[in-house]
């Protein structure tokens, strides 16, 4: 019974980013990234009602937002989303057939037509625009 489960990884199989490579690490970001967007979503929605009970409670909300902390949580958010925008753009670029060269025949060691080197290049052009969106993100909310 082992033997035959032995070569079942389970989640750190699918978490491994060498054995899936740059097209892994793609999706696992992109799917973190929405998830972060959900939830800072559902806590700006939260943030932004507390106005309806009035001054006091808004100004106490801002206390805690206008924080060192709160300012590296909206660093991660303007990366997330720039990064999740860009990626998405790629993906749905891909989904269309732009982009992704044209079928080759199936030859071992299968090698993944559709993640070429255009591909490979939107990969990290959305990370490298994350990256330069959360450092102006820093330099505007840690500027003088």
């Amino acid at each position: 019974m082992t033997e035959r489960m032995s070569n079942r990884e389970g989640l750190k199989g699918m978490a491994n980013p060498t054995r899936y490579g740059l097209e892994r690490v793609a999706y696992w970001l992109q799917r973190l990234s929405g998830l972060g967007l959900l939830a800072y979503l559902i806590g700006h929605i939260y943030e932004t009602s507390s106005i309806v009970n009035g001054k006091v409670a808004w100004d106490k909300m801002l206390e805690l937002t206008q924080t060192t902390q709160g300012h590296l949580i909206l660093t991660l958010v303007i990366g997330m989303c720039v990064y999740h925008t860009a990626n998405g753009i790629r993906v749905m670029l891909g989904q269309g057939g732009i982009g992704v060269g044209k079928p080759g025949q199936p030859e071992y060691p299968y090698k993944a037509a559709s993640l070429n080197y255009k591909q490979r290049l939107c990969i990290w052009v959305s990370i490298a625009l994350a990256a330069l969106a959360m450092m102006y993100g820093m330099a505007v909310l840690f500027g003088d």
